[in-house]
């Protein structure tokens, strides 16, 4: 069975140890590095497996070891890195899912050829619904490709693309739920303005995303099909559908967008030569 060491105990942490475990993996071949005492005594409490303060303990004996932390500490945890003893044999691989750093400075510190795997992951993780995107290094073969893809599909659903696409894919996913909980924050507003109660509202809108994210899922239909088998003609939704356009709403997502991939783009820069930043 594949060990997994995670580095960092926070939300992205957590959330793949849970699903890890709760898609069989055994606790024994799961370790947690987090150096805050109560936060690691809650961790090994809640899921019975090793928690320690220390990288280097943790990456002995791991065939994967994952980075979990914000990105502003990934040098101090590739220096530790850097100390254990690992890479002797080729079979270890470093998972990074920290938003904007690139490999070439996760590459930096570790011994020449060392595998890395490069993640934008996402927040609905949380709940065993994330978007992962792989891109990996020069160095990953496609069996070490295929053990990282199988542990982030734990968490929810995981695609591959060449990293020189990882800045537009922090845009439409890595970025992307925030999108979504703006429309839903803006359609609950709108609802309380028509004489709803918020809770109302709220499980209405809430219910509607959840709902059409599952048919548009399950349905061979595209999105502009779907939209246009709820827009009868003069009907509500279509003049409904005419103020956003009117509105703007998809050029403002055109240059929303951009503008998320331009900033990932001078953040992953940023970072390559002299500190982090969270892309997302």
């Amino acid at each position: 069975m594949t060990r997994i060491a995670v580095i960092g105990g926070g939300r992205i942490g957590e959330a793949l140890v849970a699903g890890l475990l709760e898609s069989g993996r055994a606790a024994k071949d799961l370790v947690i590095v987090e150096p805050h005492a109560d936060r690691a005594t809650q961790l090994a409490s809640r899921f019975e497996v090793r928690v320690t303060e220390s990288v280097e303990d943790a990456a002995l004996g791991a065939d994967l070891v994952v980075i979990a932390v914000k990105p502003g500490d990934v040098d101090a945890v590739l220096t530790d890195l850097s100390k254990a003893v690992i890479g002797g044999d080729g079979d270890q691989v470093l998972v990074s899912l920290a938003a904007g750093v690139p490999t070439a400075r996760l590459e930096r510190p570790l011994p020449a050829g060392f595998p890395v795997v490069r993640v934008m992951p996402n927040t609905p993780m949380l709940v065993g619904q994330g978007m992962c995107v792989v891109a990996p290094g020069r160095y990953v073969n496609a069996e070490q490709l295929a053990q990282v893809t199988e542990m982030l599909g734990a968490v929810g659903r995981v695609a591959t693309v060449a990293e020189s696409q990882m800045d537009a894919v922090t845009a439409v996913s890595g970025s992307g739920p925030a999108y979504f909980f703006l429309i839903a924050e803006a359609m609950i507003d709108a609802g309380v303005g028509l004489g709803l109660s918020r809770d109302i509202a709220t499980e209405l809108v809430v219910q509607t995303m959840v709902g059409s994210a599952a048919l548009l899922d399950e349905s061979d239909q595209s999105p502009v099909e779907l939209r246009a088998a709820v827009t009868s003609p003069a009907g509500t939704t279509a003049a409904a559908v005419r103020e956003l356009e009117r509105g703007g709403v998809r050029s403002a997502f055109y240059e929303a967008l951009h503008a998320a991939k331009d900033r990932s783009a001078e953040q992953g820069g940023v970072s390559d030569g002299t500190g982090g930043g969270s892309a997302a």
